[in-house]
């Protein structure tokens, strides 16, 4: 025989239950897009939906490593094409957004060594200068936020209590137009001025156990790709 006290804890706790269920099958409902959230997690993606297509160029290579530009664009249009909802056009095509990056870094520092002065362990990095802009705006997307607005030519600077949204002035007629910086394309009039963000892999191999240079640069190429490719996802808040 059950106790009325049994019964009743068995009813609150479906009355508790039932509380906490209801809102949550009731969120989807109230959102347009299908998405929710809740105690701070969601069901949104990484990624902002208003960027449609990426165009990739080739990237520019400073260092003496020949190829190299050739692979790493290889694994960044490859992680594009896997992580994001971008879809990756060619550099004669029409995008929402470009990705562009040079090449600045290639080095190697040897760890350790054996008894017979050959290298045991070595570690190689790989550094690139990135700007994503958006095709449509001249907005940057690659530089972090920050409390002050982006330097535009042809608007005055503001004090660091007044945030106005940014405003794109075009260029008076007759303008210089800016040269051609060190990553991407000459910035049209108008456009805010880009300053690259510097993107870093390391990774180490160990010649004992079969691992080689290329090793070493295989791995800074995935590495590196996957960290651009993070580096696209929107900011947190």
């Amino acid at each position: 025989m059950t106790s009325p006290f049994a019964n009743s804890t068995r009813l609150t706790r479906r009355a508790a239950l039932a509380a906490v269920a209801l809102p949550l099958f009731a969120l989807p409902a109230c959102e347009w897009d299908g998405h929710f959230t809740v105690l701070g997690y969601t069901t949104r993606p990484n990624y902002d939906c208003n960027v449609h297509t990426v165009r990739v160029p080739i990237f520019r290579n400073l260092t003496f490593y020949r190829g190299m530009e050739f692979e790493l664009t290889r694994a960044v249009v490859r992680e594009i094409e896997l992580k994001t909802p971008y879809k990756v056009v060619g550099a004669d095509c029409n995008a929402d957004t470009e990705l562009a990056g040079t090449i600045i870094m290639y080095n190697k520092a040897i760890l350790n060594r054996n008894q017979l002065n050959e290298v045991r362990e070595a570690e190689t990095t790989l550094g690139v200068l990135l700007v994503w802009r958006d095709l449509r705006t001249g907005e940057v997307l690659s530089q972090p936020p920050t409390n002050q607005p982006p330097i535009i030519p042809g608007v005055p600077a503001v004090g660091p209590g007044d945030l106005p949204p940014p405003v794109i002035v075009p260029a008076p007629p007759g303008a210089p137009v800016p040269q051609a910086p060190l990553v991407g394309p000459p910035p049209q009039p108008g456009w805010p001025v880009a300053a690259p963000v510097l993107v870093q892999s390391v990774a180490g191999f160990i010649p004992e156990l079969g691992e080689t240079n290329a090793t070493g640069r295989k791995k800074n190429v995935d590495r590196l790709a996957v960290q651009i490719v993070s580096m696209m996802e929107k900011p947190p808040f």
